[in-house]
C-alpha cells in the first residue's frame, strides 16, 4: 500500500518501561555495532522528517553506546558553492562508511526531490530525474553489501507548533530554530505532496521507507531504535568475536588466572 503520513499521527504515549527499555536496545545496539565492526560490514542509516520532529534526539539515543572510532554522524545542511559544482549526490559518495563502519544521515540525498523541489532550487528537470538517480544510488549500496536504512520521522502540525513553541521559551534551545522553520511550516501543504511523491517513487522492496509516528517522543525512539536495531541485525552475524588464544595465553599469565 502506499504510504500515508495521515496513518502515523495517533501520538500514542508508549506503554511501558521507558528508561529500562531504552537501556536494553542501547545494549543491544552495542553489540551490534561490534558485530558489524569484527564482519567489516558497513551500514547506513538515514533520517528524514519535519523540523522538530524528533530526529536529532533518536540520534543521540541511537549512538550512546556506540564506539566513537566507527560510527559517524552527518548532519547535511544546504549544499557548498563546490558541492554544487558536481552531481548533488557527490557530497554524499564522499560520506559513505568504510567497512565495519556505521554512517548516521540526519537528512540526506532526499533533499533533492524535497527541499530543492518544493523551494525550486533545483529545477523540475533536475529533481524529476532525481527519483532514478536515488534509486540506483540505495541499489549500489546493497549490491555492495552495505545495509540501507531509510527512516522518516512524522509529526502532526499542532505537534510541531508545540515543539517550535517550548524553543522559544527554553533560552538554551534558541540554537535549534531559526526563520527556516516558520518558512518551511508556512508551506506544509507543498511539502506533504513532495513526500508522497517521494514515498511513491522511492519506497522499493530492497530499500523500504520506515515511517515513524513522532508524536510522541518516547514511543518514537523506542520505534525507531528497534528498527534499526532489527534491521542491522538481519545484515550481519551476531556472533560475539573469538577470544585470540595467544592474548588469551598472555592474559592468564599476567592476571595468575
Amino acid at each position: 500500500m502506499p504510504i500515508d503520513l495521515a496513518h502515523y499521527e495517533a501520538g500514542d504515549a508508549y506503554d511501558g518501561k521507558y528508561k529500562r527499555d531504552l537501556a536494553k536496545l542501547q545494549k543491544r545496539l552495542e553489540h551490534i555495532q561490534v558485530a558489524h565492526i569484527v564482519n567489516k560490514r558497513p551500514a547506513v542509516v538515514m533520517f528524514e522528517g519535519w523540523d522538530a520532529a524528533g530526529k536529532g534526539g533518536i540520534i543521540q539515543r541511537l549512538s550512546a553506546e556506540w564506539d566513537p572510532r566507527t560510527y559517524r554522524v552527518w548532519p547535511i545542511a544546504a549544499p557548498s558553492a563546490d558541492e554544487k559544482a558536481h552531481h548533488f549526490l557527490w557530497r554524499f559518495w564522499k560520506r559513505l562508511p568504510a567497512d565495519g563502519n556505521i554512517a548516521v544521515f540526519d537528512r540526506s540525498w532526499y533533499g533533492r526531490v524535497l527541499v530543492e523541489r518544493v523551494e525550486e532550487f533545483a529545477t523540475r528537470r533536475e529533481w524529476e530525474r532525481g527519483y532514478d538517480a536515488i534509486n540506483a544510488f540505495e541499489a549500489g549500496l546493497i549490491g555492495n553489501d552495505t545495509t540501507l536504512i531509510k527512516i522518516f520521522v512524522h509529526i502532526t502540525q499542532a505537534e510541531q507548533d508545540r515543539r517550535l513553541e517550548a524553543r522559544l521559551r527554553d533560552p538554551w534551545k534558541h540554537w535549534k530554530t531559526g526563520l527556516d522553520d516558520y518558512h518551511n511550516r508556512s508551506r506544509r501543504e507543498d511539502y506533504l505532496a513532495a513526500m508522497h511523491e517521494m514515498f511513491a517513487r522511492t519506497d522499493t522492496a530492497a530499500a523500504p521507507w520506515i515511517v515513524i509516528d513522532g508524536n510522541d517522543k518516547k514511543a518514537a525512539r523506542i520505534a525507531a531504535l528497534t528498527v534499526v536495531a532489527d534491521r542491522l541485525e538481519g545484515g550481519v552475524a551476531m556472533v560475539p568475536p573469538p577470544l585470540d588464544p595467544a592474548v588469551l595465553k598472555v592474559a592468564k599469565k599476567a592476571l595468575k588466572l
